[in-house]
């Protein structure tokens, strides 16, 4: 339940990283982006610097050369003005651009970035004159990179919201599951003391005389629903462990179940197999819940006429095993871990939350492992829990 309290805390935190993720992205882009355009000033400056020189000569010539064979290799937007700022001569402008009213559209737009930088000559040591003005724009990289900011923010934007979205999605749709499963799985586990209650009540109306024999077993009944109802009330909760004879408790487990196998369309046979004086500190209530669900589904699984169910308890070095084997219809090797996944089912009707709830017991509660060591359809099922 903690989990959940701060199930909006985790969103935010969420959020913030991917505000923080875009920001940061963007901030190194735009880090790149200076960088480039520093790079950009200073060949503009060399540029400058050439044409200063060329243009003491007095010659055209020279001036169109440089223009020509040297600054033609720039790769960036370049226009070259007089001091009025009017265009002269211009390289690699977008071919959109084609008028004089465009190329000074597109000047003013590229000095909002990049100032232009003047082209002066030095008269003598103290005077110098300005002749005109380099401008230049941002190169096909720089327009790329600061395009892909933008691409960056719309596609992180999109993650997050396709997160949120599934998120919130699979959350309700568990939630959703969950709740329908519980539902299920207590009607799957009031089922047999119920049944069992109504089927005593019927015989005592045809054998009232009988009343004595038949209380015990109603009285067992009753204390399987309170023992139901403690399960229910202990999930989510820390358990308790306590010192207890497991021999003792899946004995009793045994015999309440053989009472109560189905007798119509197939006859189900329960064999005892338990080493008796075993001991060990656990949760009695939800080890022998697991222990039920494991019996439950065995018992469902066989369709044949005669089935058989063997459950056996053993200690040895390795630690206790339990064993519950069935001559059922058995499961693919494919889906031997699948079936402890909440939700998955192998039948029509099934919700899926038998055996998670007892991998969850065993393995999260207790420790210890619960798996399949045998399965086929012909030879049936085996589970083996191990303490």
């Amino acid at each position: 339940m903690k989990l959940y309290r701060h199930t909006g805390n985790i969103k935010a935190g969420l959020f913030i990283l991917g505000v923080t993720l875009v920001i940061g992205l963007l901030a190194y882009t735009q880090i790149l982006v200076n960088d480039l355009r520093k790079d950009n000033r200073q060949i503009v400056r060399l540029y400058a610097g050439l044409i200063a020189n060329v243009v003491k000569d007095d010659s055209d010539a020279n001036l169109d050369f440089i223009f020509e064979n040297i600054i033609q290799k720039v790769k960036f937007p370049l226009i070259q003005t007089d001091t009025e700022h009017n265009p002269q001569m211009w390289k690699n402008l977008p071919s959109s651009i084609k008028t004089e009213k465009d190329r000074i559209k597109f000047m003013n737009m590229a000095d909002k970035h990049n100032e232009p930088i003047p082209l002066t000559y030095k008269i003598n040591m103290n005077d110098e004159i300005t002749f005109g003005f380099l401008h230049y724009g941002d190169s096909a990289i720089v327009e790329r990179l600061r395009l892909w900011s933008y691409i960056e923010i719309i596609a992180i934007g999109l993650f997050i919201f396709l997160g949120f979205s599934g998120f919130s999605f699979i959350r309700n749709n568990e939630k959703k599951h969950i709740w329908v499963g519980m539902a299920r799985e207590t009607a799957h586990q009031l089922g047999t003391p119920v049944s069992a209650l109504m089927g005593w009540v019927d015989w005592l109306k045809n054998h009232p005389d009988k009343t004595k024999e038949i209380i015990p077993e109603m009285e067992a009944d009753i204390q399987r629903l309170e023992q139901i109802g403690r399960r229910f009330s202990k999930m989510g909760s820390k358990s308790d462990f306590e010192e207890l004879d497991l021999s003792e408790r899946i004995e009793k487990i045994v015999t309440y179940l053989t009472k109560r196998l189905p007798s119509i369309g197939k006859k189900v046979e329960l064999v005892n197999d338990i080493q008796p004086g075993i001991s060990i500190t656990a949760n009695g209530s939800l080890l022998a819940w697991s222990i039920e669900n494991i019996i439950r589904n065995g018992i469902d699984a066989i369709e044949r006429a005669n089935g058989k169910i063997s459950v056996s308890l053993r200690k040895d070095i390795e630690g206790i095993k339990i064993r519950i084997e069935d001559n059922g219809k058995g499961i693919p090797k494919k889906d031997w871990k699948n079936i402890f996944r909440p939700g998955f089912s192998t039948k029509q009707t099934g919700w899926g939350l038998g055996l998670s709830l007892s991998s969850r017991i065993v393995e999260e509660i207790h420790g210890g492992s619960l798996k399949v060591i045998r399965s086929s359809a012909d030879t049936g099922t085996i589970l083996e829990i191990s303490l």
